[in-house]
């Protein structure tokens, strides 16, 4: 037995705009009594355009919906009038009846005077008769300090004749503003569209013509097994847009429909085949049959019974001629019921994720969607992109900016291995990315589906962590744990999401996921040991270095800190330029392959190395036979090529700062400061008279970047490529607080550009440049036009020299001839005008600057190409 505490408290909640999405509400009657029927939830026209009132039928879409409160407050008043026995409460705002009353008693209410009200102008009893008689709302009485609101009448909702809903018995009003001390038991709603004080009736319905009588009120019958639902009409054409023996695809609502034209009558059929979901609208009309394009069924056009098995024929639709057009009936669409996709997506959004990058296909168009209605609900931004790749790179650029994880998107099969480049950038360069694939349904798992790949074996090795997406897992938990082994790992974690499974409800009890308990402070101190034999080796050293790795960089103010303590010069791996601006007074530039002749020098002149959050990669090429302390949150990280002195366990910042406390007046190393500032001196002589090399063959690379040192806003971020444009950019560009961003270990052409997309959603306040050459652009120039459609500001420097050059300078240093490095090359910067954003090419080195600064300054996505010497490097 149901008890009345067992029920579940009927509500109305006021869409934005939209109907009334009235719930668990079983008394619904028109203004004779007659009783409407009702569902769990009952969709009410709001508007006053429904050709099916009073339910919605989708016409509302012209009308605004929310408040707009009388100017002169009375929407949102209360006038209290206190007689001797009796005192009448009077919100005119929410009156439903515009005065009527004035006429049914005139002893009460008084026309053209104040106040309004006499409350003892009649009998009291025949006062509150009357009130009680009060259809909106509007008028309570309060006798001996108690207000009498309807408040023991039962939930219900009546339909006025031409007026409004009246609702009476505490049915719960939901995303409303209530005016001062306004009913919440007995209320009126507005149910034209016209109320300046909406959602709540002002009279207004007055002036307006309302289109249905009583007999509207009741649902079409319908004996189909939908039958409960409203039958909503569509236009889908008008009279002379399908010929006769034609077919063409059309949509009722959220119906594909294949409405057809044959002898004169038109037919309204389901466009999927019952064979094998063939299109039926885009097949043809053959011997007054329908044949699907696909395997040649044919159906009845008119019945869509099959005729070649007729137990597999297609749903009809109610099809109706009218004065303007073709018009079907379609079942009111229900309401959206939530799937594992959509609380699998609002975890991904409770643990912070804001963006993703993909693309939309038919395995995932469940999880789409499910991201479709977050990002209109403005809690996620989703980006389109051209290729897969270029998702996962935007992935990395935007956590080597932020530090957050985004997500990247694809279907199944190919989508998801284009992924596989990106992710590999993000997993050996240690920042956090989710990837979402979409699969196969289970069912056809094995056998060889189409686009079917083992995506588990596929992405075994590039994720801390991948699992399936089943229908009895607990999905909120395993979007939780990806997220978690993304953030905690600094790695990838990946989502499979099988066809059907996406669209799956979930219980009602099912709870997103959240990041609350889940994740401990990253605040790891060094044991004591440690730091007291790295500070004895401090106070004993004459020439100490420090080397920041791309890992210090949450920690570089400490490594700042210590440096100044100990004036010491400060050098960075290629990964890490940019940590400190060059222009700082210790440092001394990037060590390695792609660095300054500043900092190998003073590598080389050290009696200590304290290198903090480095891998010690050969690019880099840090002397392992040099006294070595490290620091490293990563335990597997210290001393994993060959033994250092001392190896530190902890985060960068709180280690640098306790060695920097560890620091006593027996500490005296030399001040380094005048040997740096002399080799930087003689290094940017070199660096002028390089500038002035000329073959004849296009730019040198040192006078693109000194110009590109000039124009770049100290604030940017840079994402570069591989290939020798990054080399020398490493070695030229002098950086002041810009932040670097670089496919470090993997070192993937192609990288620049999408990471740079990612960059701009990272951090859309900020300048943002990428550098790449020919060879690396054109792997990705596609996302290009992505940039313009999002309106990216994102300049992209473009070395073109038609060449692969840092591979024909391999083959030349192995002794082996030049091959098959030439490229065949558009004209880059007519490409970039002919995808909508700003092209210029450089062919002459005085007009560096100026263009340069014309394409940063261009609001929107730039290009500048700049012809160069493969050879001056």
């Amino acid at each position: 037995m149901t008890t009345e505490k067992d029920r579940k408290r009927p509500s109305i909640e006021c869409t934005e705009n939209g109907p009334y999405l009235v719930k668990e509400l079983e008394n619904l009657t028109n203004s004779r009594g007659d009783e409407i029927p009702t569902k769990t939830v009952t969709a009410l026209c709001r508007c006053g355009s429904s050709d099916n009132k009073p339910f919605c039928d989708g016409t509302h879409a012209k009308f605004g919906f929310f408040s707009e409160t009388l100017s002169d407050g009375e929407s949102n008043h209360r006038e209290n009038y206190v007689g001797k026995e009796i005192v009448i409460h009077d919100n005119r705002g929410i009156c439903s009846h515009a005065g009527v009353c004035t006429s049914r008693l005139p002893s009460v209410w008084r026309t053209g005077v104040e106040p309004w009200i006499d409350a003892d102008g009649d009998d009291p009893a025949k006062i509150t008769n009357i009130i009680e008689k009060c259809p909106s709302g509007a008028l309570s009485y309060s006798v001996a300090g108690f207000e009498h609101r309807g408040q023991d009448r039962e939930p219900a909702i009546q339909v006025s004749k031409d007026g409004p809903y009246h609702v009476t018995g505490r049915v719960e009003l939901l995303n409303a503003t209530w005016g001062e001390e306004a009913s919440k038991e007995h209320y009126t709603l507005c149910r034209c569209g016209w109320s300046k004080n909406k959602p709540f009736c002002d009279g207004s319905h007055w002036y307006v013509k309302f289109r249905d009588d009583e007999k509207n009120t009741i649902p079409k019958a319908d004996t189909s097994q939908d039958g409960e639902k409203e039958l909503i009409w569509h236009k889908v054409a008008g009279l002379e847009d399908l010929p006769e023996g034609r077919v063409k695809v059309v949509t009722a609502g959220s119906q594909t429909i294949a409405l057809t034209h044959v002898n004169g009558e038109y037919g309204a059929l389901d466009n999927r085949c019952a064979h094998q979901g063939g299109p039926l609208g885009e097949g043809s009309i053959e011997n007054d049959c329908l044949r699907c394009p696909w395997h040649g069924w044919d159906f009845d056009p008119l019945t869509g019974v099959s005729k070649t098995d007729p137990q597999a024929s297609v749903t009809t639709y109610p099809i109706e001629i009218r004065d303007d057009g073709v018009y079907v009936g379609v079942k009111e669409v229900p309401l959206h019921v939530t799937t594992v996709s959509d609380l699998m997506v609002e975890t991904l959004i409770n643990w912070g994720v804001s963006h993703v990058f993909g693309m939309v296909g038919h395995s995932n168009l469940g999880l789409a969607d499910a991201l479709r209605i977050q990002e209109e609900k403005g809690n996620l931004t989703y980006l389109g992109i051209r290729h897969e790749g270029a998702a996962s790179f935007a992935c990395s650029g935007f956590a080597k900016v932020s530090g957050k994880p985004a997500a990247c998107l694809s279907i199944a099969g190919p989508g998801a291995t284009n992924l596989l480049t990106g992710l590999w950038d993000a997993k050996m360069d240690r920042v956090p990315v989710i990837a979402l694939t979409g699969q196969v349904n289970t069912q056809v798992l094995g056998p060889g589906a189409f686009q079917e790949v083992d995506l588990a074996s596929a992405f075994q090795a590039v994720s801390a962590w991948s699992q399936t997406v089943l229908q009895g897992s607990n999905h909120g938990e395993l979007m939780s744990l990806a997220l978690k082994h993304a953030l905690v790992k600094r790695d990838v974690a990946h989502l499979i999401f099988p066809d059907e499974v996406q669209v799956l409800p979930v219980p009602p009890d099912a709870e997103a996921g959240r990041p609350q308990g889940r994740i401990a402070p990253v605040d790891i101190t060094p044991p004591e040991e440690s730091i007291q034999q790295a500070a004895s080796l401090i106070t004993d050293a004459k020439r100490p270095v420090l080397i920041a790795g791309y890992g210090a960089r949450q920690g570089m103010d400490g490594v700042i800190h210590l440096a100044e303590k100990l004036n010491a010069p400060i050098l960075t791996t290629f990964k890490a330029k940019g940590l400190i601006s060059d222009d700082h007074p210790l440092a001394a530039g990037v060590l390695g392959r792609s660095g300054t002749p500043v900092a190998s020098w003073c590598m080389n002149e050290a009696d200590l190395l304290l290198v903090f959050g480095a891998s010690f990669s050969d690019h880099t090429g840090i002397e392992e036979k040099k006294t070595i302390i490290q620091v490293d949150f990563d335990r597997m990280a210290l001393g994993k090529f060959h033994p250092v002195a001392v190896p530190v366990w902890g985060e960068i910042a709180i280690s640098a700062q306790m060695l920097c406390d560890r620091l006593t007046d027996q500490t005296a190393p030399i001040d380094q400061r005048t040997d740096i500032a002399e080799r930087w001196s003689l290094w940017r002589k070199e660096k002028a008279r390089r500038e002035e090399d000329d073959r004849g063959q296009g730019i040198n690379s040192a006078r693109l970047f000194a110009a590109l040192t000039r124009q770049a806003p100290d604030n940017a971020v840079i994402a570069v490529d591989v290939g020798n444009n990054t080399y020398s950019f490493g070695r030229y560009f002098e950086c002041k607080n810009q932040t670097v961003l670089m496919s470090g270990y993997l070192g993937s052409i192609g990288f620049a550009f999408p990471a740079a997309m990612g960059a701009w959603a990272a951090a859309p306040d900020r300048p943002i440049l990428s550098v790449s050459g020919d060879g690396g652009f054109g792997q990705y120039l596609a996302e290009f036009t992505t940039a313009v459609k999002y309106g990216m500001n994102i300049t992209h420097v473009l070395l073109n020299n038609n060449e692969i050059g840092k591979i024909s300078k391999e083959q030349v240093a192995g002794h082996w001839k030049v091959w098959q490095t030439s490229l065949h090359n558009p004209d880059f910067s007519e490409f970039a005008k002919n995808c909508g954003g700003l092209g210029i090419q450089v062919s002459d080195a005085s007009a560096l600057d100026d263009a340069l600064r014309e394409a940063i300054d261009h609001e929107g996505p730039s290009l500048v190409e700049v012809l160069t010497d493969s050879q001056l490097i």
